[in-house]
């Protein structure tokens, strides 16, 4: 195959926003189309493409089995995603608008997939960070305005911050802007420092967060979907490619980052039981999901020996959440537009099952995985922390379940379309499928089926379970104050935007006094009427005279 096919994997989606300008709505539902380059990259994986004509360093493409993994989710995510929204999005009257955002913020997100330099990483970064803004405020409404405003504050502060990181981590490496290269140095603490709030404002794990349970819940359902799937992963991605994983620096902050994360995951899942939507209970999610990523790069620079098993870990924990959590926004989004059958309900739970860990499937499998190289670290003794992190994960996606049984009393009477329940389908049956159909998650599930493996695994989903039967017959509900909590960092943003648009000192305003003006000027004019050519003379003579002794 050849290595152009890397170069057609960001422009795809760039031909199809010039293709949606020219031919407009009768090529939205093709537009799902664009993903199929980088599926086939996945497929046939070419080597990789050297751009040395747009600039030194500048490479696409990657051999190792993270960048294909992480490009064939997303690729499938953003697919089904968009075959959603071609039926969902069918009767909106600013659809064109909301597929310009869609096919530019997929660009950008293959780009800095296959980007295997600093500079490639950047423009995608950047080309998905700010389209998506567009897909936030899509509605339109007062809700969308704030969350989008917050989140584009952020964006920008995160965009700046990266990009002063990765300028101070090319001038370390001698103006080098790959990765290879940067791997083999020590990274400084201001650099450090830099990447790691310019790529965790994107990530969203605690306590860089803020923007994600406000964004997430307002945007359509399938920009949910590749939102949380898809965009948050970027981070984390970036993390991995510009840090060495053989650091003093990093293995001194391993600690810290690990209690980070796995106080993400906790108090994440705890206010996502307080919210009453149940996108936003998936938005806390999310914010959770991203503290169990954190803790897998935190083990993997404080363990550099044990890379390649943290590198599968991290490999399979991001492939099982993109596709578990894409299919549950789209299911979030169906039960408010129509009623779904009894069946689709089972359906339903096995993207949620496997998000706290069923064995079996996908979320049991990384996890297993994760278990396993965290018992043989040095904070094993943290592990009874990680069981109950993933109790409270299985509370929050049964909260999740429960909130769209009951949006289903006010959904319209009618059946989803097959062009929205298909791909919908497709993606809630691979967190079952496949770890059969991937050898990558083969191995580990059929390593970790011993009864104490199982056990493990099993013991947090009862234990919910049990939890959640008892609060819904004592008839529990989240206190009033609780429920009507609202962001302290709405109102910053709402000081930040005030305050750009209008100034800290009043305007300098004039208020001449007309009158008086002309009063003086006819004095004035008075007084020059007489000998008014010879006083110029004398005063243009003067002048000369000053000239020339100033000259002399």
């Amino acid at each position: 195959m050849s290595v152009w096919l890397w170069l057609l994997v960001p422009l795809a989606p760039l031909l199809a926003a010039a293709l949606l300008v020219w031919c407009r709505e009768r090529v939205i539902g093709g537009l799902w189309l664009a993903c199929l380059p980088a599926l086939l990259a996945v497929w046939q994986a070419p080597a990789p493409l050297d751009l040395a004509w747009v600039g030194e360093g500048i490479r696409w493409g990657g051999e190792d089995a993270l960048t294909r993994a992480w490009l064939g989710f997303t690729a499938v995510l953003w697919g089904s995603a968009g075959v959603f929204a071609a039926s969902s999005q069918r009767e909106d009257a600013r659809r064109l608008r909301f597929w310009c955002f869609w096919l530019l913020a997929l660009a950008g997100n293959l780009l800095l997939i296959v980007a295997a330099d600093a500079l490639s990483f950047y423009l995608g970064f950047s080309l998905m960070s700010l389209s998506a803004y567009g897909l936030i405020v899509h509605p339109g409404n007062a809700e969308a305005r704030r969350a989008g405003r917050l989140y584009l504050q952020l964006a920008v502060l995160g965009e700046m911050l990266l990009l002063a990181g990765l300028m101070l981590r090319s001038h370390a490496a001698g103006g080098a802007f790959d990765f290879s290269t940067w791997r083999e140095l020590p990274v400084d603490g201001p650099t450090l420092a830099l990447l790691l709030v310019g790529l965790g404002l994107k990530a969203g794990f605690w306590p860089l967060h803020v923007w994600l349970p406000l964004a997430h819940p307002v945007a359509p359902a399938p920009a949910s979907a590749v939102l949380s799937g898809a965009m948050l992963k970027a981070g984390i991605l970036g993390l991995w490619r510009a840090l060495p994983q053989d650091d003093p620096l990093l293995a001194a902050l391993a600690q810290p980052l690990l209690a980070a994360g796995l106080f993400g995951a906790l108090y994440a899942a705890l206010l996502g039981l307080c919210a009453s939507r149940s996108k936003a209970v998936l938005a806390w999610s999310s914010v959770s999901q991203m503290g169990w990523l954190l803790m897998i790069l935190a083990l993997a620079w404080r363990h550099p020996a044990q890379e390649m098993l943290l590198v599968t870990a991290l490999m399979l924990f991001g492939v099982h959440h993109g596709l578990a959590k894409g299919a549950l926004f789209l299911a979030a989004g169906m039960t408010h537009e129509a009623r779904l059958p009894n069946a689709a309900w089972l359906l339903l739970a096995l993207p949620a099952l496997a998000l706290a860990g069923l064995p079996l499937s996908t979320g049991g499998t990384a996890k297993a995985a994760l278990k396993a190289v965290w018992y043989e670290g040095a904070f094993a003794a943290w592990l009874p922390l990680l069981s109950l992190a993933g109790f409270a994960t299985s509370i929050l996606l049964l909260r999740a379940l429960w909130l769209m049984r009951l949006d289903q009393g006010q959904a319209p009477k009618r059946r989803p379309p097959p062009a929205q329940w298909l791909p919908w389908a497709l993606l809630c049956s691979l967190s079952l499928l496949l770890p059969w159909l991937w050898p990558a998650l083969r191995r580990p599930m059929l390593e970790h089926l011993g009864l104490a493996d199982l056990w493990a695994l099993l013991w947090p989903l009862l234990l919910a379970v049990v939890a959640a039967e008892i609060a819904v017959r004592r008839g529990w509900r989240v206190p009033r104050r609780l429920a009507g909590m609202r962001s302290p960092a709405l109102g910053l943003s709402l000081r930040l935007k005030r305050l750009c648009t209008r100034p800290p000192l009043p305007e300098l305003t004039l208020h001449p006094d007309r009158a008086g003006w002309r009063r003086r000027e006819r004095r004035w004019n008075h007084l020059w009427r007489r000998d008014a050519l010879a006083l110029s003379a004398w005063l243009m003579a003067l002048v000369l005279c000053l000239g020339w002794v100033w000259g002399g």
